[in-house]
């Protein structure tokens, strides 16, 4: 979905032998537990799974080899599974840690309860791994507001933010999971709601941005239910920190692995064709400096929620 390149198993073949026992492990097990109704998180997996073989090798000795060396093989197995078979891994019964959280005046409907997000208080509603499980009954807002961090997702909602730009606000906690992407991709898609990133103004920042929108790298076949196409970057843009003139004490000057990054990002061809993207993250190179979306509380609590953010709507709606 990214390029034109594509990964090929032949698991049959001798130099696959290794990649073929993972797979038909994993298969195994993941229909053992689907037919005794648990639900196993991938680190579950990971350990059901991991044992030690022993055989005998072609000189009679006995030998003895690992299923799996570490969990990224078997994650990387379970991605060839949901390939191969058109299930999600969320659709065979596969839990994750779950990050998201989202706020606003939605209705949802899941088990038989109906849940209003606007009458959780403080608190905000945790996104579940499978999110096609939960009906989304209706959404009265303007537009999605993502806010990478989940403080200040916690400071917005406890402001009721939400309430006063009519608007849900979701956070998926720094790089989010699949649980967020597809709760997002669901309010554009089926209520036709506007999608905007908050980020903090470094690279990381932007990458986070363009997952919400273009989709990640490893689960590439999944971005045509994951990716907000239409999504857009509010900020924090490298540029704001001189057009907001921000004190020179709140930035921060960027690190090697910030400009490794940066150089990175810039080789994305789906990312570099996007304008706005190539110039924040050359003017980042150029200056080297970075902030965090806090550091406009350095103007006063109020700020980010009634000037910044109200102000980048407008300019960019």
């Amino acid at each position: 979905m990214l390029g034109n390149s594509k990964l090929e198993r032949r698991l049959l073949s001798v130099q696959e032998a290794r990649k073929f026992m993972q797979t038909t492990v994993i298969l195994s097990n993941l229909v053992k537990a689907i037919e005794e109704g648990d639900y196993p998180t991938i680190r579950d997996i990971y350990y059901t799974v991991k044992h030690t073989l022993t055989y005998k090798d072609h000189t009679g000795k006995t030998a003895r080899e690992e299923t799996f060396d570490d969990q990224s093989e078997s994650d990387e197995v379970i991605e060839d599974i949901e390939v191969m078979t058109g299930f999600l891994r969320e659709e065979m019964g596969v839990m994750f840690d779950a990050k998201g959280r989202a706020a606003g005046s939605i209705t949802i409907r899941s088990k038989g309860q109906t849940i209003r997000l606007d009458q959780m208080g403080v608190g905000a509603w945790a996104i579940p791994p499978n999110v096609d499980d939960v009906e989304i009954a209706s959404v009265d807002a303007d537009f999605v507001l993502v806010v990478e961090k989940g403080a200040v997702f916690e400071r917005l909602n406890n402001e009721e933010f939400w309430r006063k730009m009519r608007c849900v606000l979701i956070t998926g906690k720094g790089q989010p999971d699949r649980g967020t992407r597809r709760f997002v991709r669901r309010l554009a898609e089926e209520f036709g709601l506007p999608v905007y990133v908050l980020t903090d103004a470094d690279p990381y920042g932007v990458y986070i941005y363009s997952v919400y929108r273009f989709g990640s790298i490893s689960l590439a076949f999944e971005n045509y239910r994951l990716a907000v196409p239409k999504a857009k970057y509010l900020g924090v843009w490298t540029s704001d920190i001189y057009r907001y003139r921000i004190p020179k004490n709140f930035i921060v000057k960027a690190t090697d692995q910030d400009i490794k990054r940066a150089h990175e990002l810039l080789k994305y061809p789906w990312l570099v064709k996007e304008r706005l993207l190539k110039k924040e993250l050359e003017l980042f190179l150029e200056k080297g400096e970075k902030v965090e979306i806090e550091a406009f509380s350095g103007f006063g609590f109020k700020f980010l929620t009634e000037k910044y953010i109200p102000e980048k709507l407008s300019a960019i709606r």
